[in-house]
Order: structure tokens, then C-alpha cells, then sequence
């Protein structure tokens, strides 16, 4: 990379890294990976706990005052009350990893006081670096990302994530799902919301919407989408999305007709 990264935004990117390559190492020799379930359709490898482990001892070797919310182990590690807040996918797109199907990533996130300042999505299998710096632009490697220019609903190629885990709306999904396939292009699951979400900041896609999301899914690619240009906001377009569980993004027109879709089935348990 030949930009000056901000200091905070370089140790997620070698923390991403490291991750990428105990990922990478273990994807060669998938038999031999343990895999528990965490519940119904909800994995967890050695791999994740491994990768976890490692992005958390680099962030916290540089910022011991820090406080870490990971998907693994919660908020275990580093200070309880810091302002500082890394946000932690350690590998996103489990299941995907299980199948050696090659669409997963690591998500990294430093949130200040709630506000996402700086994010890495690292995608090891195409050695594809995502950041963004709050206020510097988003970036794929070296390119700058933009959003797509698409103002039609009805030429876009929207991305989603279906709800697969115990006790997720099922039927409300679907009901959202017909009205914007039958809106749009077409529609994408590749299955791993951290890279969805780089991918509307790349213009790969025009919008996204998912349900059931938790924080260290979206913390990262959430600001990768405004840097990029773009809006993210949950169905009822306000930008309180991390904590929701639904969440939608896109280029700004694209965005606007999703959440017309979206509004009328927001918050529906």
C-alpha cells in the first residue's frame, strides 16, 4: 500500500493480516478443522477462536486501554469503560469456510464513542484489503472505492443474507425478499454480510439488506458504505442500525427505494 494509514487504521490492517493467514493455513487442510455448533446452522471453528486470539493480542500489544467486543468471547478482553471500541468478526462467513467455499473474510472495526473511526474488511482468499479512515475515503488495496451511479431500482443487483438461525422471522423474511427480487436485477447471497457491504462500496452492488445482523457483522463494511458515498440505515432509513439486528445499504437513490420496500416490515419480531 502505498498511502500513509492513520497508526490505529495500520494495526487493524496487520491484525487482519495475521488473522487472514491462520485462515488461509487452515483452509488448506479443511478435514482436519474441528467444527462445533454454537446452535441450529450457527458454526464455530478452531479457525474463528485462533483468528480471534491473534487479532486481539496485536490490537491490544498497541492499545492496552482499549475495550473489545469480538464475536467469540464477547467483551473479555481489554478495558471495560474506554471510549475505544474494536469490534471484532474474526471470520465471517463460517459455514462458507466449512464447505471450502471461497467467500469469507475478517471484519475490524474501532468504534469512538459508538462511532465507527476506522475499519478493515480483509478477504484472504483473494488477498482483497477493504479500509476506510472516518473523513478519508474508503479504499480497495489502492483504489479509491465509489459507489455505483444505478438510479433505477429496476437495474439494480441488490445483495441480502437470509435469516437461518433459531427463532429468526422466516416467513417476514420472505415476504421482503419477493417484493424486492420482483423490484430489482437480481439478488445476491454469497454469505458473508462483512463483504456484502464492501461490495456496495465498490459498486459490485447497488444496495444490501439483511436481518438478524449483529454488531462485529457491520461495524466495519458500515463505514467502508459512507466513505464510499453511500447510505446505510436500518428499513426505516435512520442511521441507529448497529445494534438492530436489520440493516440496509446502497448508493443514495438505490438506498431510498429499499427502504420504501423495507419501512413497512422494520422491527417485526
Amino acid at each position: 500500500m502505498s498511502q500513509v494509514l492513520h497508526p490505529m487504521l495500520n494495526t487493524a490492517v496487520k491484525a487482519a493480516r495475521a488473522a487472514g493467514a491462520i485462515i488461509t493455513r487452515a483452509a488448506q487442510d479443511l478435514d482436519r478443522v474441528a467444527v462445533t455448533s454454537k446452535s441450529h446452522n450457527d458454526f464455530v471453528t478452531e479457525v474463528d477462536h485462533a483468528a480471534e486470539e491473534a487479532i486481539i493480542k496485536i490490537l491490544l500489544a498497541a492499545y492496552p486501554g482499549h475495550g473489545i467486543l469480538a464475536e467469540e468471547s464477547g467483551r473479555t478482553h481489554g478495558a471495560k469503560d474506554s471510549d475505544y471500541l474494536w469490534i471484532i468478526d474474526p471470520l465471517d462467513g463460517t459455514t462458507n469456510f466449512i464447505h471450502g467455499l471461497p467467500v469469507y473474510a475478517t471484519s475490524i472495526a474501532l468504534a469512538l464513542r459508538g462511532q465507527v473511526q476506522q475499519a478493515v474488511v480483509y478477504d484472504p482468499t483473494r488477498n482483497d484489503l477493504f479500509f476506510a479512515s472516518k473523513g478519508r475515503g474508503a479504499f480497495l488495496n489502492d483504489k479509491r472505492l465509489r459507489v455505483s451511479k444505478r438510479i433505477r431500482l429496476l437495474e439494480a443487483l441488490i445483495g441480502t443474507g437470509f435469516p437461518f438461525r433459531k427463532g429468526d422471522n422466516f416467513k417476514r423474511y420472505v415476504t421482503m425478499f419477493e417484493e424486492v427480487m420482483q423490484s430489482c436485477a437480481g439478488l445476491r447471497r454469497p454469505g458473508a454480510a462483512a463483504l456484502d457491504l464492501c461490495y456496495v462500496a465498490a459498486g459490485w452492488y447497488d444496495g444490501f439488506f439483511e436481518t438478524g445482523l449483529s454488531p462485529w457483522d457491520i461495524a466495519a463494511g458500515s463505514l467502508m458504505v459512507t466513505e464510499a458515498g453511500g447510505l446505510i440505515g436500518n428499513f426505516t432509513g435512520e442511521a441507529d442500525f448497529l445494534y438492530q439486528r436489520e440493516i440496509v445499504a446502497g448508493n443514495p437513490k438505490i438506498y431510498a427505494q429499499l427502504v420504501s420496500i423495507l419501512a413497512p416490515h422494520t422491527g417485526v419480531v
